[in-house]
């Protein structure tokens, strides 16, 4: 049985980006849910790709390095393919699937041609993290819900409840009621 050779469009290119760099940009609609490149590289140690970039510049955010567990990591700097030129994207329109240990880069919503494909970095916070770490990993998607930065959120610190003096009121205004009927309220 012949294959036939297929006609249609490549579904991305590579070219220059506005946000960093290279970036990857849709050719022919990409439809939602759809499997768009899988991220291939060298796959290595946490250790070994620490000591591959030891000299790097500690102020270059710039990485192509992928975390799959805590043992291992795909550095598309050898090997690597396309997926290495999505750029981060603080309102993306791709999302990374790990299948298998696999990582496979989909279309979260259906994407039209000329637009660049960007997911969600979120690369983690270290406590031993300099300063400035937001600043090295700043983020340039343009988005309206831009965060600043390819990093994870920051944590929120959760804060005890203040209630507004008009709600404090009606609240006292129960207790009291409460206390005449003989029912005891938390303080």
């Amino acid at each position: 049985m012949k294959r036939r050779a297929s006609n249609r469009k490549p579904l991305f290119e590579v070219r220059h980006s506005r946000i960093h760099g290279y970036g990857v940009f849709a050719l022919r609609r990409i439809r939602k849910g759809t499997t768009v490149i899988e991220y291939l590289g060298e796959r290595v140690t946490h250790a070994l790709a620490n000591e591959r970039y030891k000299d790097k510049d500690p102020k270059d955010g710039h990485t192509f390095l992928f975390t799959i567990d805590a043992k291992t990591v795909i550095d598309a700097g050898v090997n690597g393919n396309e997926a290495r030129f999505v750029n981060h994207g603080c309102h993306p329109n791709c999302q990374t699937v790990n299948t298998g240990r696999r990582i496979f880069i989909e279309a979260l919503r259906t994407i039209q041609p000329g637009e660049e494909l960007a997911y969600d970095y979120q690369i983690q916070r270290d406590d031993d993290d300099p300063a400035d770490v937001d600043v090295i990993f700043a983020c340039r998607c343009g988005a309206q819900s831009c965060r600043g930065s390819m990093l994870e959120a920051r944590k929120r610190k959760r804060l005890p409840r203040r209630l507004s003096p008009k709600r404090k009121a009606a609240r006292n205004v129960g207790r009291k009621a409460g206390r005449k009927a003989g029912r005891k309220w938390p303080r």
